[in-house]
């Protein structure tokens, strides 16, 4: 009986174990998906193609991963940004 409730309390550890480190795993591919892999000019803007203005354009992000052209007001902006932060806005 005691070998049974030893094996039973390192199945469950080592499942709960497994579980944290998928929710790690997940949540460091979520964040490690985004701007990292947006193309960069030599000086580590992104670069990206202007939803607004219909041009190419070189831009810093902020700390909020918006790009530094971003206008809260203007839906396009507010599209972008969000797609910047998915990693999937249109570059060159």
């Amino acid at each position: 009986m005691a070998d049974r409730k030893r094996v039973e309390r390192f199945i469950r550890s080592t499942l709960q174990n497994a579980g944290r480190q998928v929710a790690e795993a997940r949540q460091a591919y979520r964040e490690g998906q985004t701007t990292a892999q947006l193309p960069r000019d030599e000086e580590g803007r992104v670069r990206l193609v202007c939803r607004r203005h219909a041009e190419r354009r070189a831009v810093r992000l902020d700390g909020e991963g918006r790009p530094a052209c971003f206008d809260a007001d203007h839906p396009d902006c507010r599209g972008c940004a969000e797609d910047v932060q998915d990693g999937i806005v249109e570059t060159w």
